[in-house]
């Protein structure tokens, strides 16, 4: 099924070939959880800190889940430090 991933900040260089602004279309497995796809995209696990599918925080129980459907988007940022 495709859906569109969004990877932010540094996980920006992971991102497949003909992303733009951030953003690409991706294939990924029916039923698949967001774990699955952080994994297939070798985005690592602590670095997914921030987690959203279709504009809504996925909770770190939740990401095992098969909750992902055709067309939906999700965004992952890393961990934010600042001051």
């Amino acid at each position: 099924m495709r859906i569109t991933l969004k990877l932010f900040a540094t996980l920006g260089d992971l991102l497949p070939a003909g992303a733009q602004a951030n953003t690409v279309e991706v294939e990924v497995h029916e039923g698949a959880t967001p774990h699955q796809v952080i994994d297939q995209f070798q985005v690592p696990r602590a670095m997914a800190h921030l987690v959203l599918l279709n504009g809504v925080y996925v909770e770190v129980d939740d990401r095992d889940k098969p909750i992902i459907h055709p067309g939906d988007a999700i965004a992952i940022w890393p961990p934010v430090a600042g001051g």
